[in-house]
């Protein structure tokens, strides 16, 4: 039997997509996460047919709320960008797409912002008032923003012009590994000074820092000189299922 507190979430990347069913109360999974890769060709057809494997894999959340990230700007269930991603998206209704191959009702929200969602409730930012900015550090920046608990959707302040340049143009984890800087030198010429532009449009009372790097922040958190509070993400890769099944329980209500 299903439990009415339990959400399925499934976070699509660009070398694999994921789903696990979540205990909406905890944020722990109650099944193990399901992964399968990301279609060469990831357009919208072959991605749809994957989350629908994913769904199928776990009958016992049948009942509950279906929540899926995408890596790009989602505006009413439409996908607007689609940076990392096949351009076919652009312009798609991923909502009324993943419906059809779920067979059920769908909620979609771009992934840093599902992964802000789980962070300010299980999280790092869990029982932070205020505005909490989650940036993530991979490939580009990928921003997500909360204010008093609630979600702003679709900020880009990666995409911020910065002394003439793409913030995530010098500032990404890519970006360090291109000029091949030391975490030091990327913490003090170049995300100082994105963190401090950041800062002042925005004030933040908590930056959260996600990415696969956040789990080496001791090496370059030290480095910052903000006025801000600014901590690594506590639920790394289970961040965007348990952000996007939070999201879909919406839906139910």
């Amino acid at each position: 039997m299903p439990h009415p507190d339990t959400g399925l979430g499934i976070d699509i990347g660009g070398s694999g997509i994921k789903g696990a069913p979540v205990d909406l109360g905890t944020g722990e999974f109650t099944a193990d996460r399901l992964r399968l890769p990301t279609p060469e060709h990831s357009g919208p057809a072959e991605v749809a047919f994957v989350i629908g494997e994913i769904v199928a894999h776990f009958p016992e959340a049948l009942e509950g709320g279906l929540g899926i990230t995408f890596p790009g700007v989602v505006q009413q269930g439409v996908v607007r960008t689609a940076a990392n991603v096949d351009k076919a998206w652009i312009g798609t209704d991923a909502q009324a797409l993943f419906s059809e191959a779920a067979g059920r009702p769908v909620r979609i929200l771009n992934d840093a912002d599902a992964a802000a969602v789980a962070e300010a409730r299980f999280g790092a930012a869990k029982g932070v008032s205020g505005v909490v900015l989650l940036t993530t550090l991979g490939t580009g920046i990928g921003t997500a923003l909360v204010v008093d608990g609630r979600l702003v959707p679709n900020t880009e302040f990666g995409h911020l012009q910065i002394d003439g340049h793409d913030a995530e143009s010098q500032a990404s984890s890519a970006a360090r590994q291109r000029d091949d800087l030391s975490y030091e030198e990327w913490a003090r010429s170049r995300l100082n000074r994105y963190y401090q532009v950041v800062e002042e449009l925005l004030w933040p009372d908590l930056i959260v820092v996600g990415g696969g790097v956040s789990r080496k922040s001791e090496r370059f958190l030290p480095h910052l000189d903000i006025r801000t509070p600014i901590v690594p993400a506590a639920l790394l890769n289970t961040a965007g299922i348990v952000g996007a099944a939070l999201s879909a329980a919406e839906l139910r209500h």
